[in-house]
């Protein structure tokens, strides 16, 4: 696999929505922005770039793991998200929506011209934007992930504006941490198909093992590093496959091992056949107790769980709820007829 590295947006693979909400006044949301992509899922209507820089070696992998629990990234939080020029555009873009393309009610408009000198005029928390300090630091907001199932949490975090210099520690709460980072990396994850091996390759046949197994490439883990170059912080999830779950998609069959769970020994899962194993019990598997019938196959499901832990930039690091991919097979089982003599 190679590595890739690039600069995306909101930084979550399928979450690739974001709004800034500093620049709401009395209520109307700020214009729509043209839709961007990045290396994440769909597009969306974009009002804000995460700075957040992501290297995967799964770059081109197809399969997002799927969370085992409850578990999701951040509703939101504050990251960085303009320099100064861009901070510039972005507010002289909004004052002059607000005031001269589709002018509101006077007081809005008021309104909009009394937080803007607030906030960028030469008396103001950011005088001319920090234009004379451009390249030391960055414009932090609020970030929302669109896609959490809580909207409440959506909006737990509070629309603030502040800028925080490169090397300084942005001040909390709520600033993405490493914490944050892992998570996101871990939601940017993406991972091989699962591709299992049966024995025999083609139909199965009535009360004869089939063996199950998965190639060593299947192994390779999937490290993915979320990080805020400018800043020095950083967090690098390792994904590594461990257990391979079997559903035979019918109550007549036996499980190997009964349990149904296949766990990775010596760097894989399960084992290849070969023609001196016949007669031994797969150590992953399933045997068919009953012939397909009508032409309807069985639909035999394999889950590949992946196990998450991270590292950061400060030398802590933790493990995050493992993820899960399923592949389905249509097995069909035939029945062998024996003439006796």
């Amino acid at each position: 696999m190679t590595a890739g590295s690039l600069l995306i947006v909101l930084a979550l693979p399928d979450l690739a929505r974001a709004d800034l909400t500093d620049g709401d006044m009395a209520g109307i949301p700020p214009p729509e922005a043209p839709p961007r992509t990045g290396g994440g899922g769909g597009g969306g209507g974009i009002h804000a770039e995460a700075r957040i820089v992501f290297t995967s070696t799964g770059e081109g992998n197809p399969a997002p793991l799927v969370s085992a629990t409850s578990w999701s990234p951040p509703a939101c939080y504050y990251a960085p998200l303009y320099t100064p020029d861009e901070m510039r555009a972005k507010e002289d873009d909004w004052l002059r929506h607000m005031t001269v393309d589709s002018p509101h009610e006077e007081e809005v408009q008021t309104d909009t011209r009394h937080r803007y000198d607030d906030l960028f005029e030469e008396d103001g928390e950011f005088p001319d934007f920090h234009a004379d300090r451009s390249g030391e630091g960055m414009f932090w907001s609020r970030v929302i992930n669109r896609d959490h199932p809580d909207r409440a949490a959506q909006y737990s975090c509070e629309p603030r504006l502040f800028r925080v210099d490169f090397g300084d520690p942005p001040p909390g709460p709520g600033v993405v941490d490493t914490a944050t980072l892992a998570a996101l990396a871990r939601e940017y994850t993406r991972v091989p198909e699962t591709e299992v091996i049966l024995n025999p390759e083609n139909n199965q046949v009535v009360n004869l093992p089939s063996w199950v197994w998965l190639e060593e490439a299947a192994f390779e883990p999937v490290t993915v590093r979320a990080e805020l170059p400018d800043y020095g912080i950083w967090a690098e999830t390792v994904a590594t496959p461990h257990t391979l779950h079997l559903s035979p998609g019918t109550p007549d069959a036996t499980l190997h091992p009964a349990s149904g769970r296949c766990d990775a020994r010596s760097g894989r899962i399960g084992e290849p056949w070969s023609r001196g194993r016949s007669g031994e019990e797969p150590p992953c598997g399933i045997t068919y107790l009953r012939s397909t019938t009508a032409g309807t196959p069985h639909t035999m499901r394999a889950t590949l769980v992946w196990g998450v832990t991270w590292t950061d930039s400060l030398g802590g690091g933790d493990t995050l709820p493992d993820g899960e991919y399923d592949t389905t097979l249509d097995v069909t089982v035939d029945e062998v007829q024996t003439v006796v003599r």
